[in-house]
């Protein structure tokens, strides 16, 4: 017969280890906003927005995970301190694997006007985990065009290799062409910016394509207030027109208020998609108490989203290896 310290402490063993690996929204502890997820060799990596008051939001931190359940945490892979002309809230990172260096898109300072310095920046660096260090010296988009204010960045890769840059505040969204070394903006023809607003259309754009079509996902509502949410429009056509097609995640008010401001993660061999966002708790009224959560994303028969059902659980271990 064993003895009962012995049963005791082997049951405490294996509650701790089931305890590790259940799931659970949110994802990790911690204020966080703006959650930008990429798969990098077979590891998930979030990249957040620090939520917290706009003079301190002069960081990021990023967290890593092999199965979108564990994570670990990468502190300040970027500051203010290497981006001289940054000087507050930093925003909404966009990261890009390419040439074996990560690029991390950003804005800073929340300018009002074309007469404020700051708009949307880039760093780089040799590992997703950093540091990055500033790569321009000065913003890659500093100006408003078409009535975007320069932030909430999104980088996409078309289908012939060329990169794009989607971003966009203040109820305006541009896409623009990016140059090979991501240093500069390439006019289109006579255009340089192009305007994608579709209705409804805040801030937060995501695109991704699927069956050869061209989904894009937005953010819509006020950021502070339980309205925030996401909606999406599907086109044949990179600039579209887009029509907005439905609202696909909200706030539940027996989980949680604000969903939004997402991205999305496709997984390569079970063809499983998740949508990782950020929500507010129930019993939280700052503005900036926000959490990072991933739950399943569907789609139905004829290729459209359905609503998300956001949950305490969580999505189960999606090991990419």
């Amino acid at each position: 017969m064993k003895h009962p310290l012995f049963i005791c402490a082997a049951a405490i063993l294996i509650s701790s280890n089931m305890s590790a690996q259940q799931p659970k929204n949110p994802v990790f502890k911690g204020w966080y906003a703006d959650p930008e997820a990429i798969i990098i060799k077979n590891e998930y990596w979030i990249y957040p927005t620090y939520s917290d008051e706009y003079n301190k939001q002069v960081f990021f931190d990023a967290f890593s995970s092999p199965d979108l359940v564990n994570w670990k945490k990468h502190e300040r892979i970027l500051d203010t301190s290497s981006v001289k002309w940054a000087k507050r809230a930093i925003w909404a990172p966009a990261i890009v694997e390419k040439d074996d260096k990560y690029f991390l898109f950003f804005g800073a300072n929340d300018i009002q006007s074309d007469n404020e310095y700051g708009g949307i920046g880039v760093a780089v660096s040799d590992k997703p985990s950093g540091p990055f260090k500033d790569y321009l010296g000065k913003p890659l988009i500093d100006k408003f065009h078409n009535g975007a204010q320069p932030i909430d960045q999104f980088v996409f890769k078309d289908k012939d290799g060329q990169y794009y840059i989607i971003y966009g505040g203040w109820k305006h969204c541009n896409i623009a062409k990016l140059s090979n070394d991501f240093k500069t903006i390439i006019p289109f023809d006579s255009t340089t910016f192009k305007e994608i607003t579709p209705e409804g259309y805040v801030e937060g754009p995501v695109m991704f394509i699927k069956d050869n079509k061209y989904y894009f996902m937005w953010s819509e509502g006020g950021w502070t207030g339980p309205d925030y949410s996401v909606a999406y429009a599907v086109s044949d056509n990179l600039l579209g027109p887009f029509k907005r097609e439905a609202k696909i995640l909200q706030q539940d008010t027996t989980v949680a208020r604000g969903a939004g401001h997402h991205s999305i993660i496709h997984h390569p061999k079970t063809d499983q998609w998740y949508i990782v966002y950020h929500r507010r708790p129930l019993n939280e009224t700052a503005a900036n108490h926000r959490e990072t959560c991933v739950d399943y994303l569907f789609f139905d028969e004829q290729g459209k989203i359905r609503p998300v059902r956001i949950t305490f659980e969580g999505v189960k271990p999606g090991k990419l290896k």
